[in-house]
């Protein structure tokens, strides 16, 4: 299986196989992340409707902090990068919170929160 120095593109057809089984399992495996995202975040939502009902703040520093330890130790675990790990999950957070104070904004105002 290799690839011809020509510059051509020609690629040998195992490969191509090869590439394209690949690239299916990634295009599987992207669908399941944003169907799990989808799912976290459906749930989220809820958490924010609760906190917003019971006048909680949208953030909650020592949770998040547990929550980004519990997700460095399973990306150990899996074998990857805890550092990357992190930064994935404070991006997730982050969003979280927006959305948490939009609900806790519409509530105090008796509007509607629309969900995401």
């Amino acid at each position: 299986m290799t690839t011809s120095n020509t510059g051509t593109g020609d690629v040998d057809p195992a490969v191509r196989a090869e590439l394209a089984r690949l690239r299916d399992s990634i295009d599987n495996i992207d669908a399941a992340v944003v169907h799990m995202l989808a799912e976290r975040f459906k749930a989220t939502q809820q958490v924010g409707h609760l906190k917003a009902r019971h006048q909680l703040p949208p953030a909650d520093p020592s949770r998040e902090a547990r929550q980004i330890e519990r997700l460095r130790t399973l990306a150990e675990n899996a074998k990857l990068d805890p550092a990357f790990a992190e930064k994935f999950l404070n991006f997730i957070i982050a969003e979280v919170i927006r959305h948490h104070e939009r609900i806790a904004e519409t509530t105090a105002n008796g509007t509607t929160a629309a969900t995401d």
